[in-house]
């Protein structure tokens, strides 16, 4: 899951683009980066809100429950007196409803999204496969006085924007073909999040009405996220960009608008321009696993006074704050990450989809892969089992937070504290060796 980006171009200077002042434009960036996206991917932790964005504005609010009750063409004429107050054109609206589809598809993915099961390794082997690291290398060859300038222009790397876009879209070949309108208003009228997808529906319907893309052309995935860089339909109309100044902004076709509209957009979230993402690093036998979370940073000195070592290359330097990443506990790879892997976190809040982005871009300039192993003898536990590891936790009074499911800093500690009792290494890495050990310290949960 993530967002778009695509063709950009020539040497004059950029046109920017605002979007309608409407209250759509103010959803949830991290609300946004959950839903959008032709790659799926699973949340391994919970989104780091650090930056300009990342602590944005919430969601859409929920309509009044009597729109819920609605039959669908007063529901659309609803939505259709809304659109024309905000300023789209009835000629629009009757185009993009012509013959519009509620999609069964839709809602089927809607409920049965990834349940981040998925170990990072896994995910790792497919969206950072030496076919792609390749591919990438060529590309960043043939589109480099493209790249070059748009880097030049907002500070983001010519690989970082190479890698959204792999990862993405596998270059531009995997873009989703949904119909985003009926996609929208399927979602927008029959899903659990209405609110949010009737913002996305006439965000999408505003881009129409500016004539940025025809309506048979504006496809995407089953959430609405739209082109090479998969942009939901209110983060294209802050960020997107007509760069070959044809009068359009095409994330679908125009690479100088991809590329540009991407870096735009990343820009705009807090990258750091010079700065790199991190790096691999050995830790010492006495680490104070406590301190492994995103959630702590530190300076680059504290981390080596506390015995923090580059896998590769010189000894660690730098200024800002920095987090330790060891998303398979100690017998795993473990990372040094500073503040711009937390931006690519804002693109899509997932620690599995940010190391794939920042690995690949990594590799298509020459860089080396992984040194450590992952340790791949480990089996992921279920949804059902790791609920039970929570309420398991919690039935020992160590608080690991709602039984979600969801593996976060909460129920991390927990497991740690847990690790303690057992002699081992409190890494809070959750393994099927840590559910077995507290099914054997507390009642099955009922």
């Amino acid at each position: 899951m993530a967002m778009a980006a695509i063709h950009r171009g020539p040497d004059a200077p950029i046109r920017r683009h605002h979007s309608p002042a409407s209250p759509l434009i103010k959803a949830g960036l991290l609300v946004l980066m959950l839903m959008a996206g032709c790659s799926s991917s699973e949340a391994t932790a919970p989104p780091v809100a650090t930056g300009p964005t990342g602590n944005a504005a919430t969601a859409h609010p929920e309509p009044n429950a009597d729109l819920r009750t609605q039959s669908f063409p007063e529901w659309l004429a609803d939505l259709r007196a809304e659109a024309q107050r905000q300023g789209i054109q009835a000629t629009t609206l009757d185009h993009a409803f012509a013959q519009i589809h509620l999609l069964d598809r839709v809602l089927e993915l809607d409920s049965t999204q990834p349940e981040f099961a998925r170990p990072v390794w896994t995910y790792l082997d497919s969206e950072v496969s030496d076919q792609r690291i390749h591919q990438g290398y060529e590309r960043m060859a043939v589109h480099a006085g493209l790249l070059s300038r748009v880097s030049a222009e907002f500070g983001v790397p010519p690989q970082i924007l190479v890698a959204f876009w792999g990862i993405e879209s596998d270059y531009g070949r995997d873009c989703g073909n949904f119909s985003v309108v009926d996609a929208l208003t399927t979602l927008a009228y029959r899903s659990r999040r209405p609110a949010f997808f009737r913002g996305e529906l006439l965000a999408a319907l505003h881009i129409l009405d500016k004539g940025d893309i025809p309506l048979e052309k504006m496809r995407g995935s089953w959430a609405g996220a739209m082109g090479q860089t998969q942009f939901v339909p209110t983060i294209f109309l802050q960020h997107a960009i007509d760069y070959d100044h044809d009068g359009r902004r095409d994330i679908w076709d125009s690479l100088p608008d991809i590329f540009a509209s991407t870096a735009h957009f990343v820009a705009g979230i807090g990258w750091r321009s010079g700065e790199s993402w991190g790096q691999e690093v050995r830790l010492p036998a006495d680490f104070p696993w406590d301190q492994a979370e995103l959630t702590i940073t530190k300076p680059i000195a504290e981390w080596v006074r506390l015995g923090v070592q580059a896998v590769r290359g010189p000894a660690l330097s730098g200024d800002g704050p920095a987090s330790i990443l060891a998303p398979a506990g100690h017998t795993g790879p473990a990372f040094l990450v500073r503040e711009n892997f937390r931006v690519i976190m804002r693109y899509n809040p997932s620690v599995s989809y940010a190391l794939s982005v920042a690995l690949l871009a990594d590799r298509i300039t020459g860089g080396a892969p992984i040194a450590a192993a992952w340790p791949r003898q480990e089996v992921p536990l279920s949804r059902a089992e790791r609920i039970e590891l929570q309420q398991r936790l919690a039935a020992l009074g160590l608080n690991p937070g709602v039984p979600d499911s969801l593996i976060g800093p909460s129920t991390r500690s927990a497991v740690r504290v847990f690790q303690k009792t057992l002699g081992e290494v409190p890494d809070g890495f959750v393994t099927k060796h840590v559910l077995d050990a507290l099914r054997h310290h507390t009642p099955s949960p009922t």
